[in-house]
C-alpha cells in the first residue's frame, strides 16, 4: 500500500510539471535581464516569515531551503505542500521629468513539494519549483513610430532530495533537480509607414544541478533549541540553446534565424546559505538568514562581470500560543522581512528589493492538515538612479496536507 500511494504521488508531480511552467505570475519589465527574477525556494508559510527557512526544521511541513530538514519527518506521516499567490503590482517612472504611472494584477502555482519517510532518521521530497521567470509587456514612442517590448516564459525545477539524520540534533541532506524551461524576449518596431520589424530570441535551459545542506541543533535549557543551517549550491554551466529570429518587412527578405548551444557561455555561481534560529518552549521561533551569490563571476552570453553578487538578508518569527490549546490558540502567526541585493545589473545600476510579510497558519479541524494564508509587501527599485520603481502586494496561499499514510493497518 505505501508504494502504491508513493508511485501515484510521483506520477501527481511529474503531470504537474508538464503545465506548471506556464503559470508565471512575474510581471516586471526588470526580468528582461539575465534569466529573469530568481526563485529562493520558500514556501508560502516561509514567505510570510521573511523568506527564511535554512535553520527551519518540522516533522509536519516541508522546507525545500534545507534539504537535511527532511530527516525530522514523524516515520508515519505523508506531506504535501502546493501553494499559489496572487500579485498586484503599481509602478511609478519619470521621464523628461513627467512621472508615469500604471498598475498590473497576476498570479499562479507557485509550487508543488511532498515528502515522506523513508526509515528512522532517514526522509526524502519531491516536487516542482520555480528557477527563474520572465514577463513583462512595455512599449515607447520612437521616431516615426512605435517600439514595444514583451517577454514571457520561466525556468522550472522538477527535483529529488533525502535528508539523512547519522546522530541525534545533526543531519545532512541533498536535492538533485532536472531543471528546464524557456525564455522570450520579443522586441516590435513599427513605423508610421505600417513596416514591421520582429526580433525574438528564446533562451532554452535543460540541465542537473544539485545543493547540500546540513542542520546541527542544540537544547538549550529543558524547553529550547538552537538550530544552525548551511546549504551550499556549487556553481556549475548551463546545458541549452539560444535561438534568434529576425525580420525586417521593409526589406521584402526572409526571416534570419540562428541557433546555438550556450554551453560554456552561460552558467550560475556558487551559492551559499546560512541560518540560525531559536525555538522557545516549541511555540515561538525566530530566524536569521543570509544568502551569497557571486553572479559577477558567472558567464551570461560568454562575458564575466555582467551580473552583480547576490546578498540577501532576511529575519522571520512564527507564534503558536498552545499546541494543544483551543482553535486560535493552536493557528501559526507568522511575521518577517528581508533586504536583497539581486544579482542584476540595469544600465549601469543596481536593483534592490526589501519587503515584510505576515501571515497565518489555520489548521483544518479534525485534521494535521494546515491552510497558511498570507500577504506580503515588496518594494524594488534600481540604484544610483531609481529607474522604474515598483511595489508589489502578494497574497499567499499554501494548503500543508498532512497524512498518516505510513501507519500500519490493524488486524483483528
Amino acid at each position: 500500500m505505501k508504494i502504491t500511494r508513493l508511485i501515484c504521488a510521483l506520477i501527481a508531480v511529474a503531470a504537474a510539471s508538464a503545465g506548471a511552467s506556464a503559470q508565471n505570475g512575474t510581471m516586471t519589465p526588470y526580468s528582461r535581464y539575465g534569466y529573469g527574477i530568481l526563485s529562493d525556494n520558500a514556501s508560502a508559510a516561509q514567505r510570510q516569515m521573511g523568506g527564511t527557512g535554512y535553520a527551519m526544521h518540522s516533522g509536519r511541513t516541508i522546507n525545500v531551503m534545507n534539504p537535511a530538514s527532511y530527516a525530522r519527518i514523524d516515520s508515519m506521516t505523508f506531506l504535501f505542500d502546493m501553494g499559489v499567490d496572487l500579485t498586484c503590482l503599481w509602478n511609478e517612472e519619470t521621464v523628461d521629468g513627467v512621472r508615469n504611472r500604471s498598475n498590473d494584477f497576476g498570479g499562479g502555482l507557485d509550487y508543488i513539494t511532498m515528502q515522506f519517510p523513508l526509515t528512522r532518521g532517514l526522509g526524502m521530497s519531491v516536487g516542482l519549483l520555480p528557477y527563474a521567470s520572465t514577463g513583462y509587456a512595455f512599449g515607447n514612442t520612437i521616431e516615426n513610430g512605435y517600439d514595444s517590448r514583451s517577454g514571457s516564459g520561466s525556468i522550472n525545477q522538477v527535483y529529488a532530495g533525502i535528508g539523512y539524520m547519522p546522530f541525534k540534533g545533526l543531519s545532512v541532506g541533498a536535492n538533485v533537480a532536472y531543471m528546464f524551461g524557456t525564455t522570450y524576449n520579443d522586441s516590435y518596431a513599427v513605423t508610421s509607414g505600417g513596416n514591421t520589424s520582429l526580433f525574438e530570441r528564446q533562451l532554452s535551459v535543460s540541465d542537473w544541478s544539485v545543493n547540500v545542506g546540513l542542520q546541527y541543533s542544540v537544547a538549550v535549557g529543558r524547553r529550547d533549541l538552537l538550530t544552525f543551517g548551511a546549504v551550499f549550491t556549487p556553481g556549475k554551466n548551463f546545458h541549452g540553446n539560444v535561438e534568434q529570429w529576425a525580420y525586417d518587412q521593409s526589406l521584402d527578405s526572409a526571416p534570419t534565424e540562428s541557433e546555438e548551444g550556450i554551453d560554456g557561455r552561460y552558467s550560475s555561481p556558487w551559492s551559499l546559505g546560512v541560518g540560525l534560529g531559536y525555538t522557545f518552549n516549541d511555540r515561538l521561533t525566530v530566524e536569521v538568514d543570509g544568502t551569497y551569490q557571486p553572479w559577477s563571476k558567472a558567464k551570461y552570453n560568454g562575458e564575466t562581470g555582467v551580473l552583480n553578487d547576490r546578498y540577501k538578508i532576511s529575519a522571520g518569527m512564527q507564534w503558536t500560543p498552545n499546541p494543544r490549546g483551543s482553535y486560535f490558540r493552536r493557528a501559526n502567526y507568522r511575521l518577517g522581512a528581508f533586504y536583497n541585493r539581486d544579482y542584476l545589473r540595469v544600465l549601469g545600476n543596481e536593483l534592490k528589493d526589501f519587503g515584510i510579510g505576515a501571515g497565518m497558519g489555520f489548521p483544518v479541524p479534525g485534521f494535521k492538515t494546515i491552510v497558511n494564508v498570507g500577504v506580503e509587501w515588496r518594494h524594488r527599485q534600481g540604484s544610483p538612479n531609481a529607474l522604474i520603481k515598483e511595489n508589489y502586494l502578494n497574497i499567499t496561499l499554501g494548503v500543508n496536507f498532512n497524512e498518516m499514510w505510513f501507519r500500519p493497518n490493524k488486524i483483528y
